[in-house]
């Protein structure tokens, strides 16, 4: 699991659209908001994503990056750009399971149909936000064991605006003995 003040995994991943999204070649000034989503067959994480592409623009100008990653593959994720009408926020996929454990990602298996109709696949990750600062060390991270009550995006926003005014640090980085 990553720690805050610690390097985060590296993600190399194929973009929709073309191009891979490489975490350690990112070039955003204070950072870059990795959100993993369950998959096409989730309705919450489609919600979700919506407001992420409405808020990339704020992120952008505060000199974050932003990434949409999920374990689905090319034409799930291209369906789930388009239904988000994603313009600014990159989409990225084909996540190993693996690499999702590295990250602390909970994984579930298919119950079949999800509301939308959509077929779970077999194995995916639940949900998990993180912002992870330029030298790649782990600033936040949200991960979950449910795809609801998920952080909201206005409020990590202001998080970034209060963390640049007062130089507020990562917290959560003991790891000692207690």
């Amino acid at each position: 699991m990553p720690m805050p003040r610690q390097k985060t995994p590296d993600l190399s991943l194929p973009l929709v659209g073309g191009g891979t999204f490489t975490l350690s070649a990112e070039r955003s000034t204070r950072g870059t908001v990795v959100c993993f989503y369950r998959g096409l067959h989730c309705p919450v994480c489609a919600k979700y994503l919506t407001e992420l592409e409405r808020l990339t623009p704020a992120f952008s100008e505060r000199g974050v990056g932003t990434v949409a990653v999920s374990s689905d593959g090319a034409d799930r994720a291209a369906a789930m750009a388009e239904k988000i009408g994603a313009a600014e926020l990159r989409v990225a996929y084909g996540l190993p399971l693996a690499q999702a454990r590295d990250w602390g990602l909970y994984l579930s298996a298919s119950r079949g149909k999800s509301s939308l109709g959509i077929e779970e696949p077999a194995l995916f990750s639940e949900p998990g936000l993180f912002l992870v600062n330029p030298d790649r060390t782990l600033y936040y991270m949200s991960v979950q064991t449910m795809p609801f009550v998920r952080p909201h995006f206005s409020e990590l926003v202001a998080a970034i605006d209060f963390a640049i005014e007062k130089n507020y640090p990562a917290r959560g980085e003991y790891a000692g003995e207690v």
